[in-house]
């Protein structure tokens, strides 16, 4: 299947060029504070994706309907309004993870990636590619969410998807995985300092990465014109 040039950007810009999370560094505050577990990062980065998506295409339908001057406030309105149907979901179908998320799920509507998207892409552009622009950026950032998770989990507890149960269901308390045993929770990798060190890591990592290919690619070199001076004999 010949997928356009145009999707192969967007997925390429929301998984790793520009990622919201590692170079474009919105929605720190989230980010960092309910990443403890791969079960809160999961949850966090499923509601951001589908708030992502929603409002994404929601700005694209109405941006020639929009004036110019007050463009923010609706935006931020309709970015409301899909969080607002995630926190009654969440309250509704998975009230111990929603309780785990605590302020970090209404906050959703003040992250930048979100707004940022909204004012940038999806007022410019169709529905369709404003849709697939929001699901990218929003896979980016789940996958971000659920890296410094599984780090901070492992590291601190020794676990990985410990609570499951919360987000899937009681038989999902089967996931849990002991990776080693500890006597006493590493507070260091629980705490938001131990988030700020592991998120550290994670950004090197990708300039390592993006050297590395940078690298490989082949260097074009600048074509040198020679200036000739013609001198006319009188």
């Amino acid at each position: 299947m010949n997928i356009p040039q145009e999707y192969k950007e967007l997925t390429w810009q929301g998984l790793w060029k520009n990622n919201p999370g590692l170079v474009q560094l919105l929605g720190l505050c989230p980010l960092l504070a309910v990443t403890s577990t791969v079960v809160n990062a999961l949850g966090l980065g499923l509601a951001t994706l589908f708030v992502l998506m929603c409002s994404n295409a929601t700005v694209s339908l109405i941006q020639k309907w929009v004036p110019k001057e007050i463009r923010i406030p609706i935006f931020v309105l309709i970015i409301a309004a899909f969080v607002t149907c995630v926190q009654l979901l969440m309250n509704a179908f998975a009230f111990s993870l929603y309780e785990s998320l605590g302020i970090f799920l209404p906050l959703i509507v003040t992250n930048c990636a979100i707004i940022g998207r909204a004012e940038a892409y999806a007022s410019k552009n169709p529905v369709k590619q404003a849709s697939f622009d929001g699901f990218m950026m929003g896979m980016g950032f789940l996958f971000v969410l659920l890296a410094l998770g599984a780090v901070r989990e492992v590291l601190g507890q020794g676990t990985l998807f410990d609570g499951a149960d919360l987000l899937l269901g009681q038989w999902a308390s089967n996931l849990r995985i002991e990776i080693f045993a500890l006597d006493n929770q590493f507070l260091l990798a629980i705490l938001p300092p131990g988030a700020f060190i592991a998120m550290g890591f994670l950004i090197a990592a990708k300039n390592v990465i993006d050297t590395k290919i940078a690298e490989k690619q082949p260097k074009v070199q600048d074509e040198h014109i020679e200036r000739v001076r013609v001198n006319f004999d009188s």
